[in-house]
Protein backbone atom coordinates (compact mmCIF):
# COMPACT_ATOMS: atom_id res chain seq x y z
CA UNK A 1 0.00 0.00 0.00
CA UNK A 2 2.86 2.03 0.62
CA UNK A 3 3.54 4.59 -2.33
CA UNK A 4 6.61 5.55 -3.69
CA UNK A 5 7.87 9.27 -1.98
CA UNK A 6 7.70 11.37 -5.22
CA UNK A 7 4.51 9.79 -6.10
CA UNK A 8 3.07 10.66 -2.70
CA UNK A 9 4.01 13.91 -2.68
CA UNK A 10 2.31 14.72 -5.94
CA UNK A 11 -0.65 13.54 -4.40
CA UNK A 12 -0.45 15.30 -1.37
CA UNK A 13 0.38 18.46 -3.18
CA UNK A 14 -2.36 17.99 -5.42
CA UNK A 15 -4.92 17.55 -2.40
CA UNK A 16 -3.21 20.26 -0.51
CA UNK A 17 -3.99 22.94 -3.16
CA UNK A 18 -7.33 21.85 -3.72
CA UNK A 19 -7.84 22.03 0.43
CA UNK A 20 -6.27 25.08 0.44
CA UNK A 21 -8.44 26.69 -2.04
CA UNK A 22 -11.47 25.26 -0.21
CA UNK A 23 -10.25 26.85 2.87
CA UNK A 24 -9.64 29.97 1.21
CA UNK A 25 -12.90 30.74 -0.90
CA UNK A 26 -14.71 29.50 2.48
CA UNK A 27 -12.46 31.57 5.06
CA UNK A 28 -12.30 35.01 3.24
CA UNK A 29 -15.91 35.42 3.99
CA UNK A 30 -14.91 35.60 7.51
CA UNK A 31 -12.08 37.75 6.93
CA UNK A 32 -14.39 39.97 5.23
CA UNK A 33 -16.82 39.68 8.03
CA UNK A 34 -16.98 43.27 9.62
CA UNK A 35 -16.86 44.57 5.83
CA UNK A 36 -19.72 42.36 4.90
CA UNK A 37 -22.12 44.04 7.66
CA UNK A 38 -22.51 47.50 5.92
CA UNK A 39 -22.75 46.30 2.44
CA UNK A 40 -25.34 43.88 2.60
CA UNK A 41 -26.91 44.24 6.82
CA UNK A 42 -27.08 47.58 6.66
CA UNK A 43 -28.36 48.83 10.16
CA UNK A 44 -28.09 51.72 12.47
CA UNK A 45 -26.66 49.81 14.98
CA UNK A 46 -22.92 48.59 14.11
CA UNK A 47 -23.30 45.53 16.69
CA UNK A 48 -26.55 44.51 15.01
CA UNK A 49 -24.97 44.40 11.39
CA UNK A 50 -22.03 42.48 12.35
CA UNK A 51 -24.23 39.86 14.14
CA UNK A 52 -26.15 39.25 10.59
CA UNK A 53 -23.03 39.05 8.86
CA UNK A 54 -21.33 36.76 11.35
CA UNK A 55 -24.76 34.74 11.56
CA UNK A 56 -24.42 34.37 7.40
CA UNK A 57 -21.18 32.93 8.09
CA UNK A 58 -22.48 30.43 10.14
CA UNK A 59 -25.06 29.84 8.07
CA UNK A 60 -22.44 28.24 6.09
CA UNK A 61 -20.75 26.11 8.58
CA UNK A 62 -24.30 24.86 9.49
CA UNK A 63 -25.17 23.18 6.23
CA UNK A 64 -22.06 21.79 6.15
CA UNK A 65 -22.83 18.05 7.69
CA UNK A 66 -26.04 18.01 4.82
CA UNK A 67 -22.74 17.90 2.21
CA UNK A 68 -20.64 15.56 4.51
CA UNK A 69 -23.61 13.04 4.56
CA UNK A 70 -24.09 13.41 0.54
CA UNK A 71 -20.71 13.31 -0.19
CA UNK A 72 -19.50 11.38 2.09
CA UNK A 73 -21.42 8.70 1.34
CA UNK A 74 -20.67 9.04 -2.67
CA UNK A 75 -17.11 8.41 -1.63
CA UNK A 76 -17.90 5.50 -0.06
CA UNK A 77 -19.83 4.33 -3.51
CA UNK A 78 -18.38 5.93 -5.85
CA UNK A 79 -14.86 6.30 -4.53
CA UNK A 80 -12.73 9.39 -2.93
CA UNK A 81 -11.58 11.21 -6.36
CA UNK A 82 -15.04 11.69 -8.50
CA UNK A 83 -16.23 13.57 -4.93
CA UNK A 84 -12.97 15.41 -4.80
CA UNK A 85 -13.70 17.07 -8.38
CA UNK A 86 -17.42 17.69 -7.72
CA UNK A 87 -16.70 19.75 -4.54
CA UNK A 88 -14.11 22.10 -6.18
CA UNK A 89 -16.17 22.69 -9.00
CA UNK A 90 -18.96 23.75 -6.51
CA UNK A 91 -16.80 25.45 -3.88
CA UNK A 92 -15.49 27.67 -6.87
CA UNK A 93 -18.45 28.29 -8.66
CA UNK A 94 -20.38 29.82 -5.31
CA UNK A 95 -17.09 31.53 -4.58
CA UNK A 96 -16.70 33.55 -7.35
CA UNK A 97 -20.47 34.02 -7.65
CA UNK A 98 -20.25 36.20 -4.19
CA UNK A 99 -17.52 38.27 -5.92
CA UNK A 100 -20.32 39.65 -8.77
CA UNK A 101 -22.69 40.18 -6.60
CA UNK A 102 -24.68 43.39 -6.12
CA UNK A 103 -25.31 45.47 -2.57
CA UNK A 104 -27.80 46.17 -0.72
CA UNK A 105 -27.44 49.58 -1.79
CA UNK A 106 -27.54 48.18 -5.70
CA UNK A 107 -30.57 45.24 -5.21
CA UNK A 108 -32.14 45.54 -2.08
CA UNK A 109 -33.56 42.66 0.33
CA UNK A 110 -31.85 40.26 -2.67
CA UNK A 111 -28.81 40.79 -2.03
CA UNK A 112 -28.30 39.13 1.27
CA UNK A 113 -30.77 36.34 0.25
CA UNK A 114 -28.22 35.61 -2.51
CA UNK A 115 -25.06 36.04 -0.76
CA UNK A 116 -26.71 33.41 2.17
CA UNK A 117 -27.66 31.14 -1.35
CA UNK A 118 -24.41 31.10 -2.11
CA UNK A 119 -23.20 30.78 1.45
CA UNK A 120 -25.03 27.61 1.85
CA UNK A 121 -23.63 26.26 -1.77
CA UNK A 122 -19.88 26.60 -0.32
CA UNK A 123 -21.18 24.79 2.94
CA UNK A 124 -22.26 22.12 0.93
CA UNK A 125 -19.49 21.83 -1.18
CA UNK A 126 -16.84 22.50 2.36
CA UNK A 127 -18.58 19.39 4.04
CA UNK A 128 -17.65 16.96 1.07
CA UNK A 129 -14.15 18.49 1.01
CA UNK A 130 -13.02 18.99 4.49
CA UNK A 131 -12.69 15.49 6.38
CA UNK A 132 -12.98 13.79 2.73
CA UNK A 133 -9.57 15.06 1.65
CA UNK A 134 -8.19 13.77 5.32
CA UNK A 135 -9.29 10.61 4.40
CA UNK A 136 -7.95 11.08 0.82
CA UNK A 137 -4.34 11.48 1.99
CA UNK A 138 -4.04 9.20 4.55
CA UNK A 139 -4.81 6.25 2.64
CA UNK A 140 -2.25 7.14 -0.15
CA UNK A 141 0.18 8.04 3.03
CA UNK A 142 1.49 4.26 3.63
CA UNK A 143 1.94 2.91 7.50
CA UNK A 144 4.86 4.70 8.60
CA UNK A 145 5.18 8.65 9.76
CA UNK A 146 1.06 9.06 8.89
CA UNK A 147 1.06 11.65 11.44
CA UNK A 148 3.90 13.90 9.83
CA UNK A 149 3.12 13.03 6.77
CA UNK A 150 -0.91 13.89 6.56
CA UNK A 151 -0.13 16.92 8.98
CA UNK A 152 0.49 19.64 6.07
CA UNK A 153 -3.15 18.95 5.26
CA UNK A 154 -4.15 20.84 8.63
CA UNK A 155 -1.91 23.98 7.29
CA UNK A 156 -4.67 24.81 4.95
CA UNK A 157 -7.03 26.69 6.83
CA UNK A 158 -4.15 28.65 8.25
CA UNK A 159 -2.96 29.04 5.12
CA UNK A 160 -6.83 30.05 3.40
CA UNK A 161 -6.95 32.57 6.17
CA UNK A 162 -2.51 33.79 5.28
CA UNK A 163 -3.79 34.49 1.69
CA UNK A 164 -6.64 36.02 2.54
CA UNK A 165 -5.70 38.30 4.75
CA UNK A 166 -2.68 39.37 3.16
CA UNK A 167 -4.59 40.25 -0.02
CA UNK A 168 -6.92 41.88 2.48
CA UNK A 169 -4.23 43.88 4.02
CA UNK A 170 -2.14 44.85 0.65
CA UNK A 171 -6.28 45.92 -0.60
CA UNK A 172 -6.89 48.21 1.74
CA UNK A 173 -3.07 49.59 2.09
CA UNK A 174 -3.18 50.26 -1.82
CA UNK A 175 -6.78 51.87 -2.02
CA UNK A 176 -8.84 54.45 -0.03
CA UNK A 177 -11.62 53.16 2.16
CA UNK A 178 -14.23 54.29 -0.42
CA UNK A 179 -12.97 52.18 -3.13
CA UNK A 180 -12.20 49.00 -1.13
CA UNK A 181 -15.78 49.69 0.14
CA UNK A 182 -16.94 49.81 -3.46
CA UNK A 183 -15.09 47.21 -5.63
CA UNK A 184 -11.81 46.38 -3.72
CA UNK A 185 -13.88 43.62 -1.35
CA UNK A 186 -14.66 41.68 -4.57
CA UNK A 187 -10.78 41.25 -5.75
CA UNK A 188 -10.31 38.15 -3.42
CA UNK A 189 -13.35 36.35 -4.80
CA UNK A 190 -12.40 36.91 -8.47
CA UNK A 191 -8.77 35.34 -7.62
CA UNK A 192 -10.28 31.94 -6.45
CA UNK A 193 -11.71 31.36 -10.32
CA UNK A 194 -7.77 31.18 -11.17
CA UNK A 195 -6.88 29.32 -8.43
CA UNK A 196 -10.04 27.16 -9.38
CA UNK A 197 -8.61 26.16 -12.82
CA UNK A 198 -4.99 25.42 -11.61
CA UNK A 199 -6.60 23.17 -8.74
CA UNK A 200 -9.05 21.10 -10.54
CA UNK A 201 -6.11 20.41 -13.49
CA UNK A 202 -4.36 19.24 -10.85
CA UNK A 203 -6.84 17.39 -9.34
CA UNK A 204 -7.82 15.51 -12.76
CA UNK A 205 -4.40 14.16 -12.64
CA UNK A 206 -4.87 12.31 -8.94
CA UNK A 207 -5.26 8.61 -8.43
CA UNK A 208 -7.81 6.84 -6.52
CA UNK A 209 -6.62 5.91 -3.20
CA UNK A 210 -5.37 2.42 -3.08
CA UNK A 211 -7.04 1.08 -0.01
CA UNK A 212 -10.35 2.45 -1.86
CA UNK A 213 -8.97 0.62 -5.12
CA UNK A 214 -8.29 -2.64 -2.79
CA UNK A 215 -11.76 -2.65 -0.69
CA UNK A 216 -13.57 -2.59 -4.29
CA UNK A 217 -12.04 -5.63 -5.75
CA UNK A 218 -12.95 -7.65 -2.41
CA UNK A 219 -16.53 -6.18 -2.10
CA UNK A 220 -18.70 -4.09 -3.48
CA UNK A 221 -18.54 -0.19 -2.57
CA UNK A 222 -22.15 0.39 -1.60
CA UNK A 223 -23.32 3.59 0.60
CA UNK A 224 -22.14 2.93 4.88
CA UNK A 225 -24.10 6.03 6.13
CA UNK A 226 -27.27 4.39 7.84
CA UNK A 227 -25.05 1.04 8.74
CA UNK A 228 -22.82 3.91 10.59
CA UNK A 229 -25.38 4.45 12.85
CA UNK A 230 -26.48 0.77 13.52
CA UNK A 231 -23.08 -0.40 14.46
CA UNK A 232 -22.64 0.40 17.60
CA UNK A 233 -18.59 0.35 17.83
CA UNK A 234 -18.97 3.02 14.85
CA UNK A 235 -21.57 4.81 16.62
CA UNK A 236 -18.76 5.47 19.93
CA UNK A 237 -16.52 6.64 17.26
CA UNK A 238 -18.23 9.03 15.79
CA UNK A 239 -19.39 10.42 18.85
CA UNK A 240 -15.20 10.21 20.07
CA UNK A 241 -14.43 12.09 16.55
CA UNK A 242 -16.99 14.32 16.89
CA UNK A 243 -16.68 15.60 21.00
CA UNK A 244 -13.16 15.25 21.45
CA UNK A 245 -10.87 16.13 18.28
CA UNK A 246 -12.91 17.38 15.59
CA UNK A 247 -14.81 20.05 17.80
CA UNK A 248 -12.67 20.92 20.15
CA UNK A 249 -10.11 21.58 17.19
CA UNK A 250 -12.83 23.70 15.61
CA UNK A 251 -13.77 25.51 18.91
CA UNK A 252 -9.73 25.87 19.00
CA UNK A 253 -9.32 27.10 15.36
CA UNK A 254 -12.20 29.62 15.33
CA UNK A 255 -11.18 31.25 18.78
CA UNK A 256 -7.25 31.42 17.79
CA UNK A 257 -7.69 32.16 13.84
CA UNK A 258 -11.19 34.08 13.24
CA UNK A 259 -12.23 35.36 16.50
CA UNK A 260 -9.38 36.20 17.87
CA UNK A 261 -8.81 39.42 15.28
CA UNK A 262 -12.29 40.04 15.39
CA UNK A 263 -12.43 40.55 19.18
CA UNK A 264 -9.03 42.73 18.77
CA UNK A 265 -11.21 44.96 15.76
CA UNK A 266 -14.41 45.58 17.82
CA UNK A 267 -13.88 44.90 21.39
CA UNK A 268 -10.41 46.09 21.84
CA UNK A 269 -10.64 48.52 18.71
CA UNK A 270 -6.82 47.64 17.64
CA UNK A 271 -6.46 49.49 13.55
CA UNK A 272 -7.69 46.83 11.38
CA UNK A 273 -4.66 46.37 9.26
CA UNK A 274 -2.24 45.90 12.80
CA UNK A 275 -4.57 43.31 13.49
CA UNK A 276 -4.30 41.53 10.22
CA UNK A 277 -0.72 41.63 10.78
CA UNK A 278 -0.77 40.15 13.96
CA UNK A 279 -2.51 37.67 12.74
CA UNK A 280 -0.02 36.82 10.09
CA UNK A 281 2.59 36.20 12.44
CA UNK A 282 0.77 34.08 14.52
CA UNK A 283 0.06 31.94 11.27
CA UNK A 284 3.00 31.47 10.25
CA UNK A 285 3.78 30.48 13.98
CA UNK A 286 1.05 27.70 13.78
CA UNK A 287 2.43 26.08 10.41
CA UNK A 288 6.02 24.73 12.16
CA UNK A 289 3.83 24.00 15.19
CA UNK A 290 1.01 21.58 13.25
CA UNK A 291 3.48 19.76 11.35
CA UNK A 292 6.16 19.19 14.81
CA UNK A 293 3.14 17.87 16.38
CA UNK A 294 1.93 15.76 13.87
CA UNK A 295 5.76 14.40 13.88
CA UNK A 296 5.36 14.04 17.75
CA UNK A 297 1.97 11.91 18.09
CA UNK A 298 4.34 9.40 15.17
CA UNK A 299 6.79 8.93 18.48
CA UNK A 300 4.40 9.09 20.95
CA UNK A 301 0.82 8.34 19.87
CA UNK A 302 -2.49 10.27 19.01
CA UNK A 303 -4.05 10.18 22.34
CA UNK A 304 -1.06 12.27 24.36
CA UNK A 305 -0.68 15.01 21.55
CA UNK A 306 -4.24 15.66 21.33
CA UNK A 307 -5.08 15.48 24.76
CA UNK A 308 -2.16 17.67 25.77
CA UNK A 309 -4.02 20.43 23.45
CA UNK A 310 -6.97 19.92 24.74
CA UNK A 311 -5.97 20.60 28.16
CA UNK A 312 -3.61 23.65 26.96
CA UNK A 313 -6.68 25.36 25.31
CA UNK A 314 -9.20 25.02 28.20
CA UNK A 315 -6.49 26.48 30.75
CA UNK A 316 -5.33 29.19 28.11
CA UNK A 317 -8.33 31.12 26.60
CA UNK A 318 -9.82 33.01 28.92
CA UNK A 319 -6.90 34.14 30.21
CA UNK A 320 -5.18 34.93 27.04
CA UNK A 321 -8.37 36.64 26.19
CA UNK A 322 -8.56 39.20 28.84
CA UNK A 323 -5.12 39.73 28.68
CA UNK A 324 -5.36 41.01 24.82
CA UNK A 325 -8.34 43.20 25.66
CA UNK A 326 -5.55 44.56 28.89
CA UNK A 327 -2.40 44.92 26.16
CA UNK A 328 -4.37 46.43 23.52
CA UNK A 329 -6.00 49.40 25.64
CA UNK A 330 -2.56 50.14 26.80
CA UNK A 331 -1.00 49.98 23.42
CA UNK A 332 -3.87 52.66 22.19
CA UNK A 333 -2.54 54.46 24.94
CA UNK A 334 0.93 54.12 24.60
CA UNK A 335 1.48 53.21 21.69
CA UNK A 336 4.59 51.49 22.43
CA UNK A 337 6.00 48.12 20.84
CA UNK A 338 5.94 46.04 24.07
CA UNK A 339 2.38 45.99 24.37
CA UNK A 340 1.91 44.65 20.46
CA UNK A 341 4.72 42.02 21.59
CA UNK A 342 2.95 40.81 24.40
CA UNK A 343 -0.21 40.37 22.15
CA UNK A 344 1.86 38.48 19.49
CA UNK A 345 3.15 36.27 21.90
CA UNK A 346 -0.52 35.34 23.71
CA UNK A 347 -1.82 34.99 19.85
CA UNK A 348 1.21 32.38 19.24
CA UNK A 349 0.77 30.57 22.81
CA UNK A 350 -2.92 29.95 21.86
CA UNK A 351 -1.47 28.64 18.41
CA UNK A 352 0.60 25.74 20.24
CA UNK A 353 -2.74 24.82 21.61
CA UNK A 354 -4.50 24.41 18.46
CA UNK A 355 -1.27 22.80 16.67
CA UNK A 356 -1.45 19.98 19.39
CA UNK A 357 -5.10 18.80 18.59
CA UNK A 358 -4.92 19.66 15.13
CA UNK A 359 -2.08 18.06 14.05
CA UNK A 360 -2.60 14.57 14.70
CA UNK A 361 -6.42 15.11 13.60
CA UNK A 362 -6.00 14.38 9.53
CA UNK A 363 -4.38 10.70 10.76
CA UNK A 364 -6.66 9.93 13.82
CA UNK A 365 -9.88 11.03 11.65
CA UNK A 366 -8.82 8.25 9.15
CA UNK A 367 -7.19 5.82 11.61
CA UNK A 368 -10.32 5.13 13.85
CA UNK A 369 -12.88 3.55 11.27
CA UNK A 370 -12.39 0.54 9.37
CA UNK A 371 -11.68 1.43 5.50
CA UNK A 372 -15.08 0.47 4.09
CA UNK A 373 -16.97 2.81 6.63
CA UNK A 374 -14.34 5.36 6.74
CA UNK A 375 -15.41 8.16 4.15
CA UNK A 376 -18.99 8.76 5.51
CA UNK A 377 -18.13 7.89 9.31
CA UNK A 378 -15.25 10.08 8.92
CA UNK A 379 -16.78 13.29 7.57
CA UNK A 380 -20.14 13.12 8.90
CA UNK A 381 -18.81 14.08 12.42
CA UNK A 382 -16.09 16.20 11.53
CA UNK A 383 -17.88 18.40 9.80
CA UNK A 384 -21.03 18.23 11.89
CA UNK A 385 -18.08 19.71 14.96
CA UNK A 386 -16.77 22.02 12.40
CA UNK A 387 -20.50 23.14 11.43
CA UNK A 388 -22.40 23.26 14.51
CA UNK A 389 -20.03 23.92 17.17
CA UNK A 390 -17.30 25.93 15.39
CA UNK A 391 -18.91 27.43 13.10
CA UNK A 392 -21.32 29.01 15.30
CA UNK A 393 -18.69 29.56 17.89
CA UNK A 394 -17.99 33.40 16.71
CA UNK A 395 -21.79 34.24 16.90
CA UNK A 396 -22.26 32.29 20.35
CA UNK A 397 -19.48 34.50 22.13
CA UNK A 398 -20.65 37.39 20.73
CA UNK A 399 -24.08 37.41 21.59
CA UNK A 400 -23.51 36.06 24.71
CA UNK A 401 -20.97 38.93 25.56
CA UNK A 402 -23.63 40.99 24.55
CA UNK A 403 -26.62 39.38 26.51
CA UNK A 404 -24.14 39.48 29.99
CA UNK A 405 -22.79 43.06 28.43
CA UNK A 406 -19.00 41.36 29.73
CA UNK A 407 -16.44 41.08 26.43
CA UNK A 408 -15.39 37.94 28.11
CA UNK A 409 -18.75 36.03 29.43
CA UNK A 410 -18.89 34.07 26.05
CA UNK A 411 -15.75 32.32 26.05
CA UNK A 412 -16.62 30.89 28.78
CA UNK A 413 -18.67 28.34 26.34
CA UNK A 414 -15.49 27.19 24.26
CA UNK A 415 -13.55 26.54 28.08
CA UNK A 416 -16.03 24.46 29.76
CA UNK A 417 -16.15 22.33 26.05
CA UNK A 418 -12.85 22.15 25.94
CA UNK A 419 -12.69 21.13 29.44
CA UNK A 420 -15.23 18.41 29.32
CA UNK A 421 -13.65 16.90 26.01
CA UNK A 422 -10.52 16.88 27.97
CA UNK A 423 -11.72 14.43 30.81
CA UNK A 424 -13.83 12.35 27.92
CA UNK A 425 -10.74 11.85 26.10
CA UNK A 426 -8.50 10.91 28.51
CA UNK A 427 -11.04 7.67 29.88
CA UNK A 428 -12.25 7.04 26.05
CA UNK A 429 -10.21 8.41 23.55
CA UNK A 430 -8.29 5.36 21.38
CA UNK A 431 -5.05 4.90 20.53
CA UNK A 432 -4.71 4.78 16.38
CA UNK A 433 -1.60 5.43 15.31
CA UNK A 434 -0.26 1.57 14.68
CA UNK A 435 -4.16 1.21 12.73
CA UNK A 436 -3.87 -1.14 9.70
CA UNK A 437 -5.51 1.59 7.26
CA UNK A 438 -6.34 -0.99 4.89
CA UNK A 439 -8.78 -3.09 7.65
Amino acid sequence: MIKKPHSYRKVAIAACFGTFLEWYDFLTFASLAVVFGPLFFPSNDPTSSLLSSLATFGVGMVVRPIGAALFGSMGDRIGRKPVFMITITLMGIATVGVGFLPTYQQMGIWAPILLVSLRLLQGLSAGGEIGGSAVYLTEHAGDTNRGFKTSFLQLMGPLGILASTVQITLLQHWLTVEEFQAWGWRVPFWISLALLLVAFQMRRALEETPVFTELNKSQKAESQLANNFKDPEIRKKMFLLFFCVSSSGAILFFCVQVYAAIFLKTTVKLPAELVDQLSIYSTLVLFPLTILAGWISDKIGRKPVIVSGLLLGSALIVPAFRALEIFGAEFIQTQAKNELFAIAIILMALSLALALVVGPQTAFLAEIFPAKNRNSAATLPHNLAAGWIGGLLPLVVTWVNQAWGNNLAGLWYPVIFLGSATMVALIYLPETSNSNLAQ
